[in-house]
């Protein structure tokens, strides 16, 4: 018999595994069940978008891309953030297409940390960081974001979190899964927090375009002495409905990018080419249906904050993704208790909020990305349930 406990890695068998895929395998299994739980957007990938990947197919342009993407997509990324944020960067030396923003995070992490190196990762957020971080031999220095700050990482905190060992900083925002976002003042004293450090920055900014405050998303690469120590990443998965073509894309200093467009050469070659083609048009002629979804989005997130306030469970004004990020602490549960129960009892899928770092305790994640009536329904089935604890209370 093999010993796989020998054989193994320690690393990756160590590494806890994600804590919201369970309540989506145990509401597989159930009938009549309102999940609330996917970051997936409801819509489908507008037409032109799929029509210009029908024509690759059909064109028979099925070969391999350069390792770094489509010098034609890239560029229309370029484009694309010079128009939005007024940054611009080099296609050919400072871009690289990605299997998804996901594969973007992990090719930056993989390629700016050693062994011992520092990561600070503001939390509750997005569950793959600090996996990604551990691999690499990385440390992780989790800050716990604070509800009375709506989630947003502050200077002070981000001061007391540096050390001489510090690397990097993910600024994950807008945020998975509490809908933080950070406006322009608060990156103007992140920015002067880190100017003359040698501390390097992976702004995550994949829900960028779903922010729906008046003023627009702002990026932390807009700042001085910002662009030449970020990698921006970013993808069309949540702002044009497109998860499941695995498109994203990073945006850094050259000396970065290559190392990784490396990682990415050896590990993947190159992302899908019916997706790269079909990308070009998203980001070059879909603005349209970007403000289509996000005023639907701002729809659904206005009408669930009121449902929240009206059944009793206090939530922030979430401001960006497609996320609410409710407290449960006045039920005496554990948010994994809440979860657990909600689901069972009323079939009722929400995640944890502990399942994004522990400073999630005592919240859990409702995504808004289903129909009205979807929402209603679970939102009224939540609200039994906590009718249900209270009268257990009163016993």
């Amino acid at each position: 018999m093999i010993d796989y406990d020998k054989l193994l890695s320690k690393t990756v068998r160590d590494i806890k595994p994600s804590g919201i895929r369970k309540y989506f395998d145990i509401a597989a299994e159930m009938k009549d069940c309102i999940v609330l739980g996917v970051g997936e957007p409801d819509f489908k990938t507008p037409w032109a978008i799929r029509q210009a990947g029908i024509e690759s197919l059909q064109k028979g342009r099925t070969w391999y891309s350069s390792n770094a993407g489509m010098l034609s997509l890239r560029e229309e990324v370029c484009n694309y953030l010079d128009r939005k944020i007024h940054v611009r960067y080099d296609a050919s030396t400072e871009t690289i297409v990605t299997v998804g923003g996901s594969e973007a995070i992990d090719l930056c992490i993989r390629a700016v940390t050693n062994l011992g190196d520092e990561i600070i990762i503001p939390e509750p957020c997005y569950v793959s960081y600090s996996p990604i971080a551990e691999i690499t031999g990385a440390v992780c220095v989790p800050i716990a974001l604070k509800a009375e700050n709506k989630f947003k990482l502050t200077a002070q905190e981000l001061k007391a979190a540096i050390t001489p060992k510090t690397k990097l900083l993910i600024l994950p925002f807008p945020c998975n899964p509490t809908g933080a976002i950070m406006d322009k003042n608060d990156l103007a004293e992140i920015a002067e927090v880190l100017r003359g450090t040698d501390i390097l920055v992976l702004t995550d900014e994949i829900y960028s375009e779903l922010t729906y405050t008046k003023d627009r998303h702002y990026s932390i690469v807009e700042f001085e002495g910002m662009r030449e120590r970020t990698v921006l990443i970013n993808g069309l998965s949540k702002s044009l409905a497109m998860t499941g073509w695995r498109i994203g894309y990073a945006c850094g200093p050259k000396e970065i990018i290559d190392l990784m467009t490396k990682i990415h050469q050896f590990a993947i070659m190159c992302a899908p080419s019916t997706s790269q083609y079909a990308s070009i048009v998203a980001l070059r002629d879909c603005d349209d249906e970007i403000k289509r979804m996000r005023d639907e989005y701002n729809m659904r997130r206005k009408l669930l904050l009121i449902k929240l306030k009206e059944i009793g469970l206090d939530c922030f004004d979430c401001e960006g993704a497609f996320y609410l990020f409710p407290s449960i602490k006045k039920t005496g549960l554990t948010s994994e208790e809440f979860c657990e129960r909600v689901l069972r009892e009323k079939r009722v899928a929400v995640i944890p909020g502990n399942a994004f770092g522990e400073s999630g305790e005592g919240f859990i994640r409702i995504s808004y990305s289903y129909s009205i009536d979807h929402l209603t329904e679970g939102l009224n089935r939540i609200s039994d349930f906590l009718k249900q604890l209270e009268s257990e209370k009163n016993g």
